[in-house]
C-alpha cells in the first residue's frame, strides 16, 4: 500500500509540473493568440482530456482562466498607465480589439474600462461593487491598488541612481521605516519554484512549508551551496483584483540557466530591467504600510511610472537572527520614465 501511495504522489507532482508549464507560458505570452490545443501540447496531455484536467486542478476552465488573467492584467495597466489608450492595453493583453475587450471587461467588472480608469483615479470607486470586491480587508480601496511583487535575497546590482527620501512629503513614522530609495538595473534570471494557488495572507506556515519543499529539492542537488543564494516569492496576481482562491504565488530559488525543475518543482525566467528599490527596516505587520508608501507616495512624486514586470522584495537579513525579529528589505518596483 505504501508503494502505491508513493507512486500516486509522484504522479500528482508530474501533473502539477506540466500544468505549471502551461501557466508560465500563458503569463509570458498573454498578447499572443493562445490556442488551446497548443497549450495541451505544452502540457504533454491529450488534447481531449487536457481541458478536464485543467479545470479539476485549477477550479476553472482553461478559457475562463485565460479571459480572467487578461482582464485582470488590463485592469492593473489601466490604473498605472494613464497615458496609454484603452485599445493599446487591450491588444497587449491579448484581445483582438477594443470592442471585444470592453464587452469582456464590463461582463467581468460591471463597468467599462474607461469608467474603471476614471473612477479609480478620481476616488469614486469607493461606492461601487468593485471596490467591495477589491477591498477584502475593509480598507479604503483607493489605497489598496497594488502591483504583483516578489521577495528576493542577494542580487547582483548593475546600476544605481540615488533618490533621497527627504525629497518626498511623508510622515515621521514613514520616514523611520524607509531609509532610502535608488533606481537600479537588474538582469534577467532563472528560478526554480514551488507554486501555490489560493489565499496566503498572514499564513506563515504556508510559506514555511513551501520553502521546506524547495529546500528539500535543492539541497541534494547542491543548489544551496553557492556563496550568495537568492530566494524569492513571486506574487503573480494583484490581491486587490484577483479573488482570494485564485491568487498564485511561487516560492523561488535563483538557479543557473541549465537547471530544470521536476515533479512539483517548476522553473521560469524573470525579466530584468529598471526598478526602484526602497529600503525598509520593519516588523512583520508593517509590509503593507511600506508598500503603500512606495506606491502611494514615492511613485507619484518620482518622475517614474510602474512598468509591466513583476515587483521584487529583497530580503537583506534573516529576521530570526535580528534582536527584534525585524525584516530588513528593499521593495523593488519596475519603473519607466513618465
Amino acid at each position: 500500500m505504501q508503494e502505491v501511495e508513493m507512486a500516486d504522489n509522484s504522479s500528482l507532482k508530474e501533473y502539477i509540473f506540466r500544468v505549471n508549464k502551461v501557466l508560465d507560458h500563458i503569463d509570458g505570452n498573454l498578447c499572443q493568440d493562445l490556442n488551446h490545443d497548443e497549450l495541451a501540447d505544452i502540457a504533454g496531455f491529450s488534447r481531449f482530456h487536457f481541458h478536464r484536467l485543467f479545470r479539476s486542478m485549477l477550479g476553472e476552465t482553461l478559457g475562463r482562466f485565460l479571459q480572467r488573467v487578461r482582464i485582470e492584467k488590463a485592469a492593473c495597466m489601466l490604473r498605472w498607465n494613464s497615458q496609454r489608450t484603452i485599445t493599446s492595453i487591450a491588444m497587449e493583453c491579448g484581445f483582438s480589439g477594443s470592442a471585444v475587450f470592453s464587452r469582456s471587461f464590463r461582463d467581468f467588472f460591471g463597468m467599462s474600462p474607461s469608467s474603471w480608469r476614471r473612477d479609480l483615479n478620481s476616488g469614486e470607486m469607493a461606492d461601487s461593487n468593485i471596490c467591495k470586491m477589491m477591498s477584502n480587508d475593509g480598507k479604503d480601496c483607493k489605497r489598496n491598488i497594488s502591483y504583483p511583487w516578489c521577495r528576493t535575497i542577494g542580487f547582483q546590482i548593475m546600476e544605481r541612481r540615488n533618490i533621497m527620501v527627504d525629497d518626498f512629503n511623508c510622515s515621521g513614522s514613514e520616514m523611520e521605516l524607509c531609509s532610502g530609495v535608488e533606481v537600479r538595473q537588474f538582469p534577467c534570471f532563472k528560478v526554480a519554484y514551488v507554486r501555490h494557488i489560493g489565499p496566503y495572507k498572514g499564513d506563515s506556515s504556508l510559506f514555511e512549508t513551501m520553502f521546506g519543499r524547495l529546500f528539500a529539492w535543492a539541497g541534494p542537488r547542491g543548489l544551496l551551496n553557492c556563496e550568495d543564494p537568492m530566494f524569492l516569492i513571486v506574487y503573480h496576481d494583484d490581491p486587490n483584483i484577483t479573488e482570494q482562491d485564485k491568487l498564485r504565488i511561487s516560492v523561488c530559488l535563483r538557479v543557473d540557466d541549465g537547471v530544470e525543475g521536476e515533479g512539483d518543482i517548476g522553473s521560469m525566467h524573470l525579466p530584468g530591467g529598471e526598478y526602484c528599490a526602497a529600503r525598509f527596516d520593519i516588523r512583520s505587520d508593517q509590509f503593507q504600510q511600506a508598500w503603500e508608501w512606495v506606491c502611494g507616495k514615492w511613485l507619484p512624486n518620482s518622475g517614474y511610472q510602474p512598468d509591466d514586470r513583476p515587483c521584487f522584495e529583497l530580503c537583506l537579513n534573516d529576521p530570526s537572527t535580528h534582536p527584534e525579529k525585524r525584516h530588513v528589505i528593499e521593495i523593488c518596483v519596475p519603473v519607466k520614465p513618465l
